[in-house]
């Protein structure tokens, strides 16, 4: 195909289901609003309760806030092509969907990373905890993790905007810059290299640092004797584990589905496997931290009777 000004895409992922598109709708509709929900809660009792106001806690609000941030960026999107015929979306609007769900991408990986780096603070240096954690380190952590993304993704996001593009079909569920690479009439050599640093530095680095961490976490539970410290460290380390390796794996799956060629791939697979990222983490998140974390769970319990109670 020619080169030509490519002004709509049409996403190509999405298959025709019928009538059933109307429980599917109703479906995510209720996950979007279970998502929006929990995190809202999350977010309210880590900044209402000072008991709270700490790096841990700090952070997964930080969480909260990214997961509210994707999904508004994602859902409404998503559900309203789940209701229409056609799936074609406005250059604009392809090009912010790229930059808000790749910038939670990112955003969500230097947190846990982040989050991994206090939690090995915490059990493996404990009496320098308060020294290293301060609220001047927690700051700059946070500036680290919501700017660095931000402009790595704005870099690629800006090469792949320039692209001349030969087509308009994106085999995928939203838009993403890989498949709008591979639309390209013209090399992208310097596309795919900006890209493959991007993706060492933001995703592959923090993940084999927060991999790195939780194992030498696990190392010195596991050379101590004492139960209570044990129980301990799994109390509050489990939440941020599971945390970690399911959006670990969400994201290694998206990456690997991008790569393989679809048509060897079950339709529904497909789908369920480039929704898995931009959904589970969102929905697990807030339910894993607000019912493994007692400090989080009493408050959340609190603030409910008060509301209860309250003429």
């Amino acid at each position: 195909m020619e080169n030509e000004t490519v002004f709509q895409f049409n996403l190509t992922m999405y298959v025709n289901i019928g009538y059933c598109r109307y429980p599917a709708f109703v479906v995510c509709f209720l996950l979007f609003a279970i998502i929006v929900s929990t995190n809202l809660v999350i977010i309210l009792v880590i900044s209402r309760e000072r008991t709270l106001h700490e790096p841990m806690y700090v952070f997964i609000a930080f969480l909260s806030v990214n997961s509210l941030y994707g999904s508004t960026g994602f859902f409404p999107r998503f559900l309203m092509d789940l209701l229409s015929d056609t799936h074609l979306i406005s250059r604009p609007a392809c090009f912010t969907q790229i930059y808000i769900i790749y910038t939670y991408a990112f955003h969500e990986m230097s947190i846990l990373a982040i989050m991994a780096y206090d939690r090995y603070v915490a059990v493996c240096e404990p009496l320098h905890y308060h020294n290293k954690m301060t609220s001047r380190t927690v700051c700059k952590l946070a500036a680290f993790a919501w700017i660095c993304p931000t402009f790595c993704i704005a870099l690629c996001l800006y090469l792949a905007i320039k692209l001349p593009l030969c087509g308009n079909n994106i085999e995928k569920i939203y838009c993403a810059i890989w498949n709008i690479a591979k639309l390209s009439c013209v090399t992208t050599v310097v596309n795919n290299i900006v890209g493959l640093v991007v993706t060492v530095t933001e995703l592959i680095l923090p993940l084999i640092y927060g991999l790195y961490t939780y194992f030498q976490i696990l190392i010195l539970v596991c050379r101590k004797i004492s139960s209570e410290f044990r129980s301990k460290v799994f109390q509050t380390c489990l939440p941020h584990t599971i945390s970690f390796v399911t959006y670990s794996v969400s994201v290694f799956c998206d990456i690997a589905l991008s790569r393989v060629n679809l048509e060897k791939l079950s339709p529904l697979y497909s789908v369920i496997v480039s929704l898995e990222f931009v959904m589970i983490p969102p929905l697990l998140n807030p339910l894993v931290y607000g019912l493994k974390l007692p400090e989080i769970r009493k408050n959340i319990f609190k603030m409910l009777s008060c509301l209860k109670s309250s003429p």
